[in-house]
């Protein structure tokens, strides 16, 4: 199914999932699709192995957790989210040869807290691992370090226009 894209999300310098200026980041980029789900795209290098050629439990996880807790920007783009809890399932081993895509979306969003929901989706289609997690909103000021402004910026490599999930 073709979705359209409505916008590219912000990366980071060094963030070990979106981080440009990492050497060892996924490099994900992120989009903000028409029914309202965010898309991570990302190609895992050889470093993040945990068997030869299977991506590693816990980068599975970090991407999961990152593409759901950035969901909440498509309504709220100045809302932060710190991650209270994350459940992950593990169904299939997840490739490092090839590029893959999360898909998440906000199940439910309070005052303080939201929760929300993700699947990292292999090219024939099918879930290799899903997660749920609940987050809690905070100012940046109260969980980055430093100069936040010098770290977060727009994502300079061109969007798609659409994305078939």
């Amino acid at each position: 199914m073709d979705r359209k894209v409505l916008a590219a999300q912000n990366v980071s310098r060094m963030c070990m999932v979106c981080g440009a200026e990492n050497p060892w980041s996924l490099k994900a980029r992120f989009y903000e699709l028409d029914n309202g789900e965010l898309l991570g795209v990302f190609a895992p290098l050889e470093s993040h192995q945990s068997y030869p050629g299977r991506l590693h439990g816990g980068i599975t996880s970090a991407i999961l957790d990152e593409t759901i807790g950035r969901a909440l920007n498509i309504l709220q783009p100045e809302a932060w989210g710190v991650t209270v809890e994350l459940t992950v399932r593990f169904k299939k081993p997840v490739p490092l040869d090839s590029e893959l895509r999360a898909i998440a979306r906000i199940t439910r969003d309070s005052r303080r807290l939201f929760e929300g929901t993700g699947e990292i989706v292999l090219s024939d289609g099918t879930v290799a691992a899903e997660a749920s997690g609940k987050y809690m909103k905070m100012p940046i000021d109260q969980i980055a370090e430093g100069d936040f402004g010098l770290e977060w910026f727009e994502d300079s490599r061109e969007a798609p226009t659409s994305v078939e999930l």
